[in-house]
């Protein structure tokens, strides 16, 4: 009997394990079905978005309106390690991806889940100019999936190149410096092509805050920023320690510091 009692025990023990699988996998199918339904409304209005902002501004035009002013800076001026650092710094896989970072997209998801924030949106250089010129700086779903629409047809419409040289012609440098010529000439007196290793990498970190990284607003800031910068440089291989080192010894006697 004490046989018969153990085994309906574990009998109904399976059974409430099996239910509560059951449950629970009935659960996540719910939550995933939300979920799609949820991004699926967000990615019409983001849509609607990018193409209402197309339609007063056609990406072509915007392109070519930038590309024809006057302090332009084509790709081919731009030092190779400027280049290195900017990628590097913003958007390591910018030369293989179609726009859009699958990978960078999930991590920033996973940490703002876990600070229970938006402080990271996993953007790509080509989602930074459809946002920078055709959208709010405003942190919300619909903007993000319209960035996406509109980074898509931006590499569809250009080489990388051409996305490179687009944003860095203008992102904002700090100190009223707008683009990559205006602050090489502001800050150094240069043209971007005379720029040395410091100033490459020094240029590469401002724009992520451009009001606290400017040399003229805080230079130990704009040392960490560039410290940062030759960090994420080591770790995507564009340069060695011993140079990276060099560099960070260079930039401090550069500041004063």
């Amino acid at each position: 009997e004490s046989r018969l009692h153990k085994g309906r025990e574990e009998e109904n023990v399976k059974r409430l394990a099996k239910w509560v699988l059951r449950a629970v996998l009935m659960l996540l199918a719910l939550a995933l079905a939300a979920g799609l339904a949820v991004g699926a409304v967000f990615a019409v209005r983001g849509y609607n978005l990018y193409r209402q902002a197309a339609d007063e501004m056609p990406l072509e035009q915007m392109v070519a309106e930038i590309q024809s002013q006057e302090t332009y800076v084509p790709f081919e001026d731009l030092p190779d390690l400027y280049v290195d650092a900017v990628v590097s710094v913003e958007d390591k896989r910018f030369w293989s991806h179609p726009g859009v970072d699958p990978i960078a997209i999930c991590r920033a998801l996973l940490y703002d889940i876990r600070t229970q924030s938006l402080a990271q949106g996993g953007s790509t250089i080509s989602q930074q100019i459809l946002k920078n010129l055709y959208f709010t700086q405003e942190k919300k779903l619909e903007r993000k999936f319209a960035e996406v629409f509109g980074a898509f047809a931006l590499e569809r419409l250009c080489t990388k190149e051409e996305i490179f040289a687009l944003y860095v012609n203008t992102i904002y440098f700090g100190s009223g410096y707008e683009g990559i010529a205006a602050a090489a000439q502001g800050y150094f007196g240069k043209e971007v092509s005379a720029l040395d290793a410091v100033e490459c990498v020094m240029l590469a970190g401002i724009p992520n805050a451009p009001s606290a990284y400017s040399p003229d607003a805080s230079p130990s800031l704009t040392a960490q920023r560039t410290e940062q910068v030759l960090e994420r440089m080591v770790a995507c291989g564009t340069l060695s320690e011993r140079d990276a080192q060099a560099l960070s010894e260079q930039t401090e006697r550069r500041l004063g510091l």
